[in-house]
């Protein structure tokens, strides 16, 4: 791997969410600062239900979580990551709580008192955005308090994510880009093999079944439903542009269809994924993956492909995959490794030692963040893909 500043590291395009990717987020800043999170913004689930329930905003917990993972511990003091990361307790009397949360807009309540003055007044303001806007009936149970800035932030800027999240990239000074792959507020659903409809992110954590059909819809979260309507929203500007001058793409680890497949879905992203010049790659999961059971790891290929072919009917394979890298000594993948039913897709198969030895379900954050880089600038050196444009910058303003 060629010797780069992380300023001048290569732009790797990742369609993430969860928390798979934080600790290879966290390791890849040694080596890039150009690394962009498409995120999906679909979870239904924990104290992100209740701002959704109440604003009808997209998701923010992952994009809070990733924008941790990316910032700066060198610069920026503890205490603005600790109140970034403070969440309330997860039992107590609701008024209790919202009142706990009122008193915290106040400059002199004790929890400001250990940042540096410039970031607490940036903070309190956008907890100040989110009182404001407050219902008497929110349910304060477990709420993150980065979650309640960006939400703060979205609503008062006329649900433009844009604003809010280039200002908290420079509060915590992250070191990479952040961005929800559409900025909507819509639910994830699947159909299954039986022919029943599960509404809601937080559901796939219990599948019992395969599924047959994944989309998006506007229709609120439930366990079982009748068949709902598809909705395909158009892939944001910004991450589009970003998929045109990215250096690699990934589909990393994480849970297959909330983490990976979930951001596939947008109208646009199977042609953007088509037309960009670059390596791309899938990392699997190694271990157990609830939402991927009865899937081999050529069938998981096979989803993923068949996800992008929706949008870009006419791409071929080498158009959306260039290779799939895994771990066969350490890792474990349902069906096996079918290494030559992936060559026969004109996919290649990269062994390289990047999951915890003893710890299957694991894969070492440093190991693989070499493991990704060197496999992308050696896909590049033969020829898949042209020449990187990390120089190009998305609009500064994205669709509101």
């Amino acid at each position: 791997m060629s010797a780069l500043l992380p300023a001048l590291g290569p732009r790797l395009v990742f369609f993430t969410g969860g928390t798979a990717l934080k600790g290879l987020s966290r390791s890849l800043t040694r080596y890039t600062h150009n690394s962009v999170h498409l995120v999906t913004p679909f979870d239904s689930g924990g104290s992100s239900a209740a701002l959704r329930e109440a604003f009808a905003l997209p998701a923010v917990g992952d994009i809070r979580n990733r924008l941790a993972a990316l910032a700066d511990t060198s610069l920026v003091p503890q205490s603005v990551l600790d109140l970034w990361e403070l969440r309330l307790p997860a039992e107590g009397d609701p008024e209790a709580l919202r009142a706990r949360l009122r008193a915290m807009g106040s400059a002199g309540h004790p929890c400001w008192r250990a940042l540096p003055p410039v970031l607490a007044d940036v903070m309190r303001v956008h907890l100040g955005y989110f009182l404001e806007r407050m219902p008497d009936d929110f349910r304060p149970q477990k709420a993150s308090m980065g979650n309640l800035l960006l939400a703060g932030g979205y609503l008062r800027f006329q649900r433009n994510f844009s604003p809010v999240l280039s200002l908290f990239s420079r509060v915590l000074q992250v070191r990479g880009v952040v961005l929800p792959i559409v900025n909507a507020c819509l639910h994830l659903a699947a159909e299954l093999a039986d022919g029943s409809v599960l509404v809601g992110q937080h559901h796939f954590c219990r599948l019992t079944q395969p599924v047959r059909r994944l989309y998006l819809t506007v229709h609120e979260p439930g366990r079982s439903m009748t068949a709902l309507t598809p909705c395909r929203p158009l892939l944001s500007s910004t991450a589009a542009t970003y998929l045109q001058s990215a250096g690699a793409i990934c589909y990393p680890m994480g849970s297959f269809y909330t983490s990976v497949l979930a951001n596939l879905l947008p109208d646009g992203v199977g042609r953007a994924v088509a037309a960009a010049h670059c390596p791309k790659i899938y990392i699997p999961n190694s271990g157990k993956d609830t939402e991927a059971q009865g899937l081999t790891l050529t069938a998981q290929v096979d989803m993923l492909l068949g996800h992008l072919r929706q949008d870009a009917p006419r791409a071929a394979p080498g158009d959306l995959l260039h290779a799939v890298l895994l771990d066969s000594r350490n890792g474990r993948y349902p069906g096996g490794i079918e290494r030559q039913e992936l060559e026969r897709r004109g996919i290649e198969v990269v062994d390289r030692d990047m999951v915890c030895p003893g710890d299957p379900q694991h894969h070492d954050p440093e190991r693989t963040a070499l493991a990704l880089l060197e496999l992308v600038e050696s896909l590049r050196a033969r020829g898949l893909g042209g020449p990187e444009s990390a120089a190009a910058v998305p609009p500064e303003e994205d669709e509101a």
